[in-house]
């Protein structure tokens, strides 16, 4: 029925030999009974979602039994859909069809992203490099120039300058390629796959560290509030925790008053560890919170701090990956809230 329609079918007798053809050669969608000789279609199901390779191939059940637990143990393993034997043929063909659009659309948004890559790196990066290299280039021509007849002071003060903007090239630089990692990761199943298999033991010491340097950074170690409750293991690596928090933990710092507390929460809510970073400065605007994208600083004219908005984004496309909540709450003049929700790692 299935090649009568157009499709290239390849067919196994048991869960094993299905497993044989499916890492051999990756098919687009997979179609299996749950009760099947040498491997059961369970067992079958849990070595494909195990494997980064084909974890998120589709996999439709077809089976006779309609047992509910079943069907949630399917579902928790990671089945798409399931079929119950008897069924009419376009039952089965529209379930086919709507597994292998949400593929298609899930491939297109992937190459949406990277055509999003390409034209913020093509446009700002030169932009947002520009500002340093002139400070780079304009103090070193000086002191070319004119270094013989200058007083050691002012010798010493454009050396500052130059590393100062050294110091914002190299760090504007690691956060482009970040992002850019960041994007092409969130592209691939198999880097996904493997990203949200890491785990990090004790996060609330990794928060407090960053907490702790990033104020101390800022000299505003006084102003610091932290309150972060234990938790065993988290779902998420430890670099991409540490990158997470100390954007979020720099950005609260950077855009507030250097006399206003900036507050580090950790608590266990239901299945999640939430993180909760708050600072009393300016704020954002509803619109603004919407429109956060990529190389965008907000108020730019208005604010001294320099930076290429990148922090909050980064920031929400790790939370992403690692399948966390990110949520800002905002309001011009009253300070912000950013929470970020990641999945506790059950025993």
């Amino acid at each position: 029925m299935l090649q009568f329609e157009g499709f290239e079918v390849d067919s196994a007798e048991n869960g094993q030999e299905a497993l044989d053809i499916i890492r051999r050669s990756p098919p687009d969608l997979i179609i299996s009974d749950i009760m099947m000789p040498v491997m059961d279609g369970m067992r079958l199901l849990e070595m494909l979602r195990g494997d980064v390779g084909t974890a998120t191939i589709p996999l439709i059940f077809l089976t006779a039994r309609s047992d509910r637990l079943d069907m949630r143990q399917g579902m928790e393993l990671g089945a798409d859909d399931f079929v119950t034997k008897p069924f009419h043929v376009g039952e089965l063909l529209a379930t086919v069809k709507t597994q292998l659009k949400k593929r298609t659309v899930r491939e297109q948004e992937a190459e949406k992203r990277m055509e999003d890559l390409r034209g913020n790196i093509i446009i700002a990066l030169p932009h947002e490099l520009r500002t340093p290299l002139n400070a780079v280039l304009g103090f070193s021509e000086l002191l070319i120039t004119d270094a013989s007849e200058m007083p050691p002071e002012r010798v010493r003060e454009m050396a500052r300058h130059i590393y100062n903007a050294g110091q914002r090239i190299f760090s504007l630089v690691d956060s482009y390629l970040l992002y850019a990692h960041l994007e092409l990761t969130l592209t691939d199943p198999r880097r996904v796959a493997e990203a949200r298999a890491d785990l990090t033991m004790h996060p609330e010491s990794i928060i407090a560290h960053s907490a702790h340097a990033t104020a101390g950074r800022h000299r505003r170690a006084e102003r610091l509030k932290l309150e972060l409750k234990p938790v065993d293991r988290v779902r998420i690596g430890e670099v991409y925790l540490k990158k997470l928090v100390d954007e979020l933990i720099d950005n609260a710092f950077k855009f507030s008053p250097s006399d206003a507390p900036v507050q580090v929460e950790g608590v266990v809510e239901g299945s999640t560890y939430t993180i909760r970073i708050t600072d009393w400065g300016a704020g954002l605007t509803a619109e603004q919170i919407a429109n956060i994208g990529a190389y965008m600083q907000f108020s730019r004219r208005i604010q001294e701090q320099q930076g290429t908005g990148l922090g909050l984004v980064i920031a929400e496309r790790i939370c992403g990956l690692h399948e966390g909540v990110f949520h800002i709450d905002s309001m011009p003049g009253s300070g912000t809230t950013v929470t970020v929700s990641l999945l506790i790692q059950k025993d």
